[in-house]
Protein backbone atom coordinates (compact mmCIF):
# COMPACT_ATOMS: atom_id res chain seq x y z
CA UNK A 1 0.00 0.00 0.00
CA UNK A 2 1.26 3.31 -0.55
CA UNK A 3 0.63 6.48 1.37
CA UNK A 4 1.17 10.01 1.42
CA UNK A 5 2.03 11.35 5.14
CA UNK A 6 2.22 15.35 6.12
CA UNK A 7 5.49 16.02 7.80
CA UNK A 8 6.16 19.22 9.75
CA UNK A 9 9.89 20.31 10.96
CA UNK A 10 11.66 19.00 8.13
CA UNK A 11 14.26 22.02 6.78
CA UNK A 12 17.08 19.83 4.85
CA UNK A 13 18.29 17.38 3.55
CA UNK A 14 19.85 16.13 6.56
CA UNK A 15 16.33 16.03 8.13
CA UNK A 16 14.71 14.37 4.87
CA UNK A 17 17.44 11.23 5.26
CA UNK A 18 16.17 11.20 8.96
CA UNK A 19 12.57 11.03 8.36
CA UNK A 20 13.65 8.27 5.45
CA UNK A 21 15.70 6.10 7.68
CA UNK A 22 13.57 5.84 10.65
CA UNK A 23 10.93 4.69 8.36
CA UNK A 24 13.04 2.60 6.75
CA UNK A 25 13.70 0.83 9.62
CA UNK A 26 10.27 -0.01 10.77
CA UNK A 27 9.40 -4.18 9.07
CA UNK A 28 6.97 -4.40 6.05
CA UNK A 29 8.05 -0.92 4.86
CA UNK A 30 9.55 -1.64 1.20
CA UNK A 31 10.48 2.24 0.38
CA UNK A 32 10.44 5.58 1.75
CA UNK A 33 10.86 8.84 0.23
CA UNK A 34 10.68 12.42 1.46
CA UNK A 35 9.85 15.58 0.13
CA UNK A 36 11.25 19.16 1.24
CA UNK A 37 9.16 21.23 -0.29
CA UNK A 38 5.72 19.57 0.07
CA UNK A 39 6.39 18.73 3.51
CA UNK A 40 5.32 15.48 3.16
CA UNK A 41 6.73 11.11 2.95
CA UNK A 42 5.53 8.86 0.29
CA UNK A 43 5.75 5.27 2.34
CA UNK A 44 5.17 2.26 0.63
CA UNK A 45 4.75 -0.37 3.36
CA UNK A 46 2.82 -3.66 3.63
CA UNK A 47 2.09 -5.67 6.87
CA UNK A 48 2.97 -5.71 9.80
CA UNK A 49 3.64 -2.02 8.96
CA UNK A 50 1.08 0.52 10.06
CA UNK A 51 0.80 4.29 10.13
CA UNK A 52 0.74 4.31 13.52
CA UNK A 53 3.93 2.69 13.53
CA UNK A 54 5.55 5.26 10.81
CA UNK A 55 4.25 7.64 12.77
CA UNK A 56 5.84 6.74 15.87
CA UNK A 57 9.20 6.15 14.27
CA UNK A 58 9.16 9.13 12.79
CA UNK A 59 8.31 11.51 15.95
CA UNK A 60 11.17 9.93 17.70
CA UNK A 61 13.63 10.88 15.17
CA UNK A 62 14.26 14.39 15.79
CA UNK A 63 11.94 17.30 15.78
CA UNK A 64 9.06 16.02 13.19
CA UNK A 65 5.93 15.69 13.76
CA UNK A 66 4.18 13.06 11.16
CA UNK A 67 -0.01 13.49 10.69
CA UNK A 68 -2.32 10.55 9.87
Amino acid sequence: MKQIFSVSGMKCVHCKANVENAIKGITGVIAAEANLEEANVMVDFEAPATPEAIQTAVNGAGRYELSL
